[in-house]
């Protein structure tokens, strides 16, 4: 199997997020590059979150349209939204799009800004963008809009209005983590404004001090990722076949 080790992280990473209630069954794709210029990628078939192994994943060219077609091939957004990713954002190496809910119930607040008011929110700060021009689904005009959003290494989530969220990384690790938390950060978020109770928002200085110290921490991220995909080696190894 080509990219055997690319594959099994991916392919954890799907079965992660169904075992975390944050997918939308065969819809919403994970990418991952496998080429030095980022062009060719890994990415989901049309399969529930839940039974992708690593021999499922398609392999893609951003630069060739024909080779995102076929029987179960991925839908016509993947390649809209990640074939764009993956042309126009060098240091987008892996790309996660989901619809969790708690993320989404923040897109679709006139303000979808997740401020700094615990530790996990403050990760995201001064590290977010917030799309407020959503056209429809994520074709390829849209998602070329989507990409140009990217251009600042240093944001890698995008809220996106009305819509959902996404997640940019150079592995599958990080970006799995920046998802996992900003996931909970918004539930935290969402949950405090339903007790209409004044937030405790951290002070600027606070909040990039806390976000800088969580921020390219490699180690950190393969923690938490080997630790979750720990549980799938022992309860559905199959993930990786």
């Amino acid at each position: 199997m080509d990219h055997a080790d690319a594959r099994a992280d991916l392919a954890a990473a799907f079965r992660l997020t169904a075992r975390e209630n944050m997918h939308e069954g065969v819809a919403n794709h994970f990418s991952l590059a496998v080429n030095e210029y980022g062009t060719e990628f890994l990415i989901n078939p049309k399969k529930h979150f839940s039974r992708i192994r690593a021999s499922d994943l398609w392999v893609i060219d951003a630069n060739d349209p024909e080779s995102a077609t076929g029987e179960d091939a991925p839908d016509p957004t993947a390649w809209g939204l990640h074939a764009s990713l993956h042309r126009h954002v060098p240091h987008a190496r892996c790309a996660m799009h989901v619809h969790s809910t708690y993320a989404t119930v923040l897109a679709c607040l006139a303000d979808s800004r997740l401020p700094p008011i615990d530790q996990s929110s403050a990760m995201f700060y001064n590290r977010q963008v917030v799309d407020e021009d959503y056209g429809g689904l994520a074709l390829e005009e849209e998602g070329t809009r989507c990409a140009r959003l990217f251009q600042d290494p240093s944001v890698r989530t995008m809220i996106m209005g009305n819509h959902g969220v996404l997640f940019i990384g150079e592995t599958v690790a990080e970006t799995f983590t920046r998802m996992y938390y900003f996931e909970r950060a918004a539930r935290t978020y969402i949950l405090a404004l339903q007790t209409q109770r004044p937030l405790r928002e951290l002070s600027p200085e606070i909040a990039e001090k806390t976000a800088q110290q969580q921020e390219g921490d490699a180690q950190a991220e393969a923690d938490l990722l080997n630790g979750m995909r720990a549980v799938l080696d022992a309860e559905e190894p199959d993930y990786a076949a």
